[in-house]
């Protein structure tokens, strides 16, 4: 039960410092770290460890959402 494709994650700067990551489609999936190199590798630690525990319970990711950019109008 191999995921397949690419979860999308967003990272946000925080006001003190450093960046919030959470990937949108994975309800409860998120981290951060001080910089945008270490949200990102614990990001892909938080992933990893996520779909280890979707399968421990016999599921996995959802797929299907689909995401446009759409311009801000001013």
């Amino acid at each position: 039960m191999e995921p397949a494709g690419d979860v999308e994650f967003v990272f946000e700067p925080q006001v003190e410092g450093g960046y919030h990551a959470y990937a949108p489609e994975l309800p409860g999936l998120h981290t951060q770290g001080d910089s945008l190199e270490e949200a990102a590798a614990n990001a892909e630690e938080a992933l990893a460890l996520y779909v280890e525990g979707l399968r421990e319970e016999g599921r996995s990711p959802p797929r299907g959402i689909v995401r446009r950019r759409l311009p801000l109008t001013a």
